[in-house]
């Protein structure tokens, strides 16, 4: 879509916005909320209430990864989407009982990492715009608050991160870069409610520098790329001749058992590691069905 078509689009739904007090082309009231999303899996996604004959405009707080846009096409139409904004309408009004899901992921990797959403017709109301929040940061624990207990076994489950379907793994084969001085052993790809880790002992070679993971990606083999959290044990640069352990993180979930992802860590000095043939393993329920 060309620049000035997407800018007028714009524009004529903030001048809605305005006049909201009319009614949409269908006889509903136009509305204008602030929606905040929310990275917990057992919380329900939130509503947004589409139309066939009018146009929703999402407004995001942070930039957005327009290529992990994610919704049913059959069903709904994204008229336009940006580097904060998504504008979408239905093909038609949805039936009652009918709900689509759209998402996406945040740029910036802070979490919540995705925006996810549940698309409905209401007969007597229709979103022309929804602001998009994500909760506030919460104030850092004072550090006799922060060091009270270690994280327990029940605190998953109530978290969300631990449901029915339990938490399964699937090992990772070794990998050696001998270009980049590095290797990766005793590696592990897991999988529970809403979220996927893969962890992972990288070898520093004895004959090169240190090196410090910064970055972790995965990339599908149809090119979809998750947005990843990285987490390095310890502190600190791996040193020559030295294993740390790295864990990579995704928060979603839309996790396929049968996807396959590259898996590759980047590192502050130009050096990287890529991991093969990455898979996410079924659930512990499917694999008992």
């Amino acid at each position: 879509m060309f620049q000035p078509l997407r800018l007028s689009l714009v524009l004529v739904l903030l001048w809605g916005t305005a006049a909201r007090a009319e009614s949409a082309p269908g006889g509903r009231v136009e509305r204008t909320r602030a929606v905040t999303v929310t990275g917990n899996p057992a919380e329900p996604l939130p509503e947004v209430r589409v139309a066939g004959d009018t146009p929703t405009l999402l407004l995001f707080s942070a930039p957005i990864q327009k290529k992990t846009l994610t919704f049913d096409e059959s069903r709904i139409r994204v008229l336009d989407s940006g580097e904060f904004t998504i504008v979408v309408q239905g093909v038609a009004d949805l039936q009652e009982g009918e709900r689509h899901e759209i998402g996406v992921f945040f740029a910036d990797g802070r979490a919540p990492t995705r925006a996810a959403f549940v698309l409905v017709t209401n007969p007597s109301e229709v979103d022309i715009r929804i602001d998009v929040r994500r909760p506030e940061l919460p104030v850092a624990p004072c550090q006799n608050e922060a060091q009270l207990r270690a994280p327990l076994p029940e605190d998953f489950v109530l978290l969300g991160y631990v449901g029915e379907e339990g938490v399964s793994a699937t090992p990772i084969k070794d990998v050696d870069a001998p270009s980049q001085g590095l290797s990766a052993v005793v590696g592990y790809s897991y999988r529970g409610h809403g979220w996927g880790l893969v962890a992972v002992l990288i070898n520093n070679h004895s004959s090169q520098p240190p090196w410090t993971p910064r970055q972790a990606t995965f990339t599908g083999t149809l090119g979809l790329s998750l947005q990843t959290r990285l987490v390095v044990e310890g502190k600190g640069a791996i040193e020559p001749g030295l294993t740390k352990r790295v864990l990579a993180v995704v928060d979603t979930p839309i996790l396929s058992a049968g996807a396959v992802f590259m898996l590759e860590l980047r590192g502050e000095d130009g050096r990287s590691l890529k991991i093969p043939n990455v898979r996410f393993p079924k659930a512990v329920m499917e694999e008992i069905q």
